[in-house]
This record gives C-alpha cells, structure tokens and sequence, in this order.
C-alpha cells in the first residue's frame, strides 16, 4: 500500500514539474534573433523567452538580420506580455508575445521575418493556428520580406543541414 502512495506521489510531482503556467511581464531588454527575447520583470528576473508558433531565419541565413531588426522594432526597450504554459529543452519559456492587446508573433509571420512553425501548430490555440497560417499565406503571396526569395529556406531544414555536415 505505501509503495502505491509513493509511486503516485512521485508521478504527481513529475506532471506539476512539466507542467508550468504563468504570465511573464516586463521589460524586453534583449532580442537574441527573430524569435528569441529577454524580458526583465518588476521582480528583477529575466526570462529568456522563445516565440510560440513561428521560426525565425538563423543569423547566418539570408533575412536572419532583418528578422531581428524587425522583432527589435516591435518590443525592444518595450513594455511586453508574454502568455506562457511551457518551456523548451533549454529552459526559455515558449509563449505568444503581446503589446497593447498586439500578437507580436503574428505581426513578425505578417512582415514575412519568420515562418509559421507548423510543426508545433498543436502547442496554439486553433484560433492561433488559423491566424498564423493565414498570415504566412498572405505573405507568401506578395512576397514579403523572406518570401521576396524564391530560394528561401526554413531555418529547422538551415539548422539539419548544419548538424549533418558536423
């Protein structure tokens, strides 16, 4: 009987340690790339914050200095929300980023600074996804920012590539 206990006592100390919700506010203070920022918050932490839903080009990738100029436009030395429920391998939280009541992430999929990243689609909510794919779609078709290159490519095929040429 205590081995039950434990045992379930233990396994509900692993989901309440996966699971993680909370609203990050704060200053941004950094952006790393198109899709990476540092919010600091009025209780001095700083949160290293990824952007839920899209993939910005890599700095080495044409338009990656233009995708973090654009983010940087939008939030740097701004006031941000960030609605956050999960963190990724590294330890950033994963969120959508707003500015008075403003999807940023949309707004960086709407400037064509990064693609919609389907392969989390099922991380947003179904309004999201609608909203993202709609946007990269619209993008696409007047050719914006990355989409001005026929050649354009996503930053996860960039990032395999390199990994298999180590």
């Amino acid at each position: 009987m205590l081995g039950s206990i434990t045992r379930v006592f233990f396994a509900a100390l692993l989901v309440a340690a996966n699971s993680y919700a909370a609203d990050i506010s704060g200053l941004v203070v950094a952006v790393s790339d198109g899709d990476t920022i540092t919010v600091f918050t009025p209780e001095e932490r700083q949160h290293k914050v990824r952007l839920l839903g899209i993939d910005a080009p890599e700095k080495a990738q044409p338009f990656g200095r233009k995708s973090k100029f654009s983010l940087s436009d939008l939030v740097l030395l701004k006031e941000v929300t960030v609605q956050t429920d999960q963190r990724d391998q590294y330890g950033h939280d994963l969120g959508k980023v707003t500015l008075d009541g403003r999807d940023i992430n949309l707004v960086q999929i709407e400037r064509g600074m990064a693609w919609w990243y389907m392969q989390y689609q099922w991380d947003q909510t179904p309004e999201d996804r609608k909203l993202y794919a709609d946007a990269q779609a619209a993008a696409k078709a007047k050719k914006v920012g990355l989409w001005a290159d026929k050649q354009a490519e996503p930053p996860w095929e960039f990032r395999r590539a390199i990994r298999r040429a180590q």
